[in-house]
């Protein structure tokens, strides 16, 4: 009776449209209600999912991102790629990739990407010839590589939920990042073919030089972050902090576009995101925790392994569900809630922790550019000033190309651990 009516009010506040963060709390405090069990367990198991150490990574890397985004890292990274790929067919529309992969290894997150790129790329894309549902399109699917490419905050909560090594999550993602990139230009350059889309002139190896020295400091912001955290010298939370205090440095002394006035707002602006992501993560501690005291992770686990022990089958299955929940579910929520109940079922059938955390975080990424509710879809529409309906349309080939690198990864366990094994301590 109990976890009905717990799996009831989540549904029922999922649908009504209530913030995530509210709707566990509700079911949750329903559940306490008739289950008789004191309402105070819930401040203390708050407090207990915000009380981890790697959690305070998330305000120092989404500091170093608004930092460095206010501090002109936008323009220049997206001067750079046009650099070296806007000479091609389609060549903005590979600038607009290219740019995300480059810019996803400082923010790690997609709707910071699909944000700061997109209100550059599209109206620039729209300007120079291309179909506006395809300028969005391109936009949403391409931000979906930031939190996959490291530093990546899906990949912070992973670690702390399950104790998989951060570093080791963040290498874990780049070869499968480069992978999505690389997939999606291909993707893009046979579509600017075949509608013959506008490509601008070769600018030379000057500009390249010249674009690279500009965006230097930016694109070093990840070697920072990935030495400090194989070498051993800093733990992820030290990482960040040095990473915004770099930030700074490079935003306001180096390139002279931070103006000082503007660091408190940014500061607020930050700590109001990371409040928002810390509360979604206690209150998914609370339903996690009525979760694992009714056995609902065994539960699921006994259920798929009573149809099928194929360790193959499993990966489709645990892909297919994500994939779903993906299609309603804002990522973090659903990496909260379901990540340690598929964990046990994935270790159940001899996947390597790394490798389903890999996976898992791709998969609910893609989400991210699925209706209903993708977030990257919406903020690409609206720059684009577009319906969501013809956006969700030119979107399509990229989702199918991005689930060809989600199959890949997911049947390949090389793929997300050979650079772990290589270069992790």
């Amino acid at each position: 009776m109990e976890v009905t009516v717990l799996f009831s009010v989540f549904i029922a506040g999922l649908i009504l449209g209530i913030p995530v963060a509210i709707t566990l709390g509700l079911s949750s405090l329903s559940y306490l209600m008739l289950a008789g069990i004191p309402a105070v367990v819930i401040p203390q198991k708050i407090y207990a999912g915000m009380d981890v150490f790697v959690l305070l990574s998330i305000p120092g890397f989404i500091l170093a991102g608004n930092l460095m985004n206010r501090g002109g890292i936008t323009n220049r990274i997206i001067r750079f790629a046009n650099a070296l790929v806007g000479w091609v067919r389609g060549g903005l529309g590979l600038t607009n990739i290219a740019a995300s992969m480059l810019f996803g290894g400082i923010t790690g997150t997609a709707v910071a990407d699909a944000a700061s790129i997109g209100g550059v790329m599209i109206p620039g894309m729209k300007k120079a010839g291309y179909p506006a549902d395809f300028s969005a399109a391109v936009t949403a699917a391409s931000s979906t590589v930031g939190p996959i490419i490291p530093p990546s905050v899906p990949m912070i909560i992973v670690g702390a939920l399950s104790g998989i090594s951060v570093g080791q999550m963040f290498l874990a993602g780049a070869v499968p990042g480069i992978l999505m990139g690389v997939a999606m230009m291909v993707t893009c350059y046979v579509i600017s073919v075949r509608r013959n889309f506008p490509r601008q002139a070769w600018q030379g190896f000057g500009e390249v030089a010249r674009s690279f020295s500009g965006a230097v400091w930016a694109l070093a912001m990840t070697g920072l972050i990935i030495y400090g955290l194989l070498s051993g010298l800093a733990t992820p939370t030290e990482t960040a902090v040095v990473a915004s205090v770099y930030a700074f440095i490079v935003g306001a002394f180096i390139y002279r576009e931070l103006p000082l006035r503007a660091v408190p707002t940014i500061i607020i602006d930050s700590a109001i995101a990371s409040a928002g992501i810390l509360t979604l993560v206690g209150f998914a501690n609370v339903f996690g925790w009525i979760l694992v005291s009714e056995q609902i992770p065994q539960a699921i686990a006994d259920s798929v392994l009573s149809l099928t022990d194929n360790k193959f089958l499993v990966i489709l299955i645990i892909n297919v569900l994500l994939l779903f929940v993906g299609m309603f579910m804002e990522t973090i929520a659903a990496l909260i809630i379901l990540f340690v109940p598929l964990l046990s079922l994935a270790q159940a059938v001899g996947i390597e922790p790394l490798h389903f955390a890999t996976f898992a975080v791709l998969n609910l990424m893609i989400g991210l550019t699925t209706p209903p509710v993708g977030v990257c879809l919406f903020v690409c529409a609206n720059i684009a000033r577009l319906p969501l309906s013809p956006v969700v349309r030119a979107i399509f080939p990229f989702l199918l190309t991005n689930i060809a690198v989600l199959l890949a990864v997911s049947f390949i366990p090389a793929l997300a651990t050979w650079l772990p094994s290589v270069l992790a301590p």
